[in-house]
């Protein structure tokens, strides 16, 4: 016995309005699933026809957020310009700093080394190599 005798002795066995009933239901599936293949391909099998088409308000929403994050980025160039420009001002007045420093520095060194004559703590040999030194900064 092979499957077509099976497939017909199992037909025999139904009434004829119900084989017809049965038929018309195949007809159908068959019909849903060329139509499902032709829509959406093999992942009709996976999805159904529950698949999401993307539709213009779903587009524009996309494009929105593009928007979004291209004005995004241009505030994020504008704060890294804003910090390049505070960095820059930041090193000239350091580089003032430095050197008013070391300017009032050499001046109080120089005083220093007047009073430690002084007081008799350095030799004028020693104060004199001091200013040396200072000289040279």
């Amino acid at each position: 016995m092979d499957e077509w005798e099976f497939l017909n002795n199992v037909t025999n066995g139904f009434p004829p309005v119900a084989l017809a009933l049965l038929l018309a239901v195949a007809l159908a599936a068959v019909m849903v699933c060329i139509v499902g293949f032709a829509m959406h391909g093999v992942n009709f099998l996976k999805y159904g026809f529950k698949q999401m088409v993307l539709n213009v308000s779903l587009e524009k929403r996309f494009d929105d957020l593009g928007a979004k994050i291209d004005g995004l980025r241009s505030e994020v160039d504008g704060l890294r310009n804003e910090v390049d420009n505070m960095r820059n001002e930041f090193r000239t007045e350091l580089q003032t700093i430095t050197v008013n420093h070391f300017g009032h520095l050499k001046n109080y060194l120089g005083v220093l080394n007047g009073i430690l004559l002084d007081k008799g703590v350095i030799d004028n040999e020693s104060r004199a190599r001091l200013d040396n030194e200072l000289r040279g900064m």
